[in-house]
């Protein structure tokens, strides 16, 4: 899984430098690296039921707003942060098991948070952006229910952490862990010197 043209990506849906992030991984694939996306709760602490976002104002946030303008993302900050565990995991059972859907509905629930201010911790939202984009509902439905599909968020977390992923976003590109949201410049030079190795 980690050969000189793969790139493993931890991503949270929540995590603006992760909305943003995906700008940085389609110039790896540009490269003709194999990005594998996988999830990583950034915020587990954050209750089921969600929790209020406090203002966004400051230095970081005009740099998010700056970074999504340049990628061509509108960002609307939602008033709520939810717990995503349930949403990466629907996410990341389709990477295994439709993997043909999971992009568009990655990027959907992306989307979802950033531009809709939908919740992520709700199942009816989850099933909703999955039941549009035609996916087998009667197959990640009872994936969710017995938490298998929870399992693999454990899963992919566990190997984060034996990479020393300890937040989000965070890319292991040949070998070398890239933690945080680097300029755009930085991952091109980062893609071409891995994709002539």
């Amino acid at each position: 899984m980690t050969n000189t043209g793969n790139v493993l990506h931890w991503y949270d849906f929540l995590c603006p430098f992760c909305y943003v992030g995906q700008s940085r991984t389609e110039i790896l694939a540009r490269h003709g690296l194999n990005v594998i996306e996988l999830p990583f709760q950034a915020h587990p602490d954050i209750p089921v039921g969600g929790a209020a976002a406090g203002p966004r104002i400051g230095p970081m946030y005009t740099f998010i707003e700056r970074e999504a303008i340049e990628a061509g993302l509108e960002l609307n900050w939602p008033d709520r942060l939810p717990n995503t565990r349930r949403a990466l995991a629907a996410a990341e059972w389709l990477r295994l098991h439709q993997p043909e859907k999971f992009a568009s509905f990655r990027k959907r629930l992306f989307a979802a948070h950033f531009t809709l201010g939908e919740d992520l911790g709700s199942d009816l939202v989850i099933f909703r952006h999955a039941g549009d984009l035609g996916i087998d509902l009667l197959a990640l439905q009872p994936a969710l229910a017995s938490g298998s599909a929870i399992r693999l968020v454990d899963e992919a977390e566990e190997l984060g952490r034996r990479y020393r992923v300890n937040g989000t976003p965070a890319w292991l590109v040949a070998g070398e862990l890239v933690s945080g949201l680097l300029p755009a410049q930085e991952f091109e030079r980062l893609a071409e010197v891995t994709a002539h190795r």
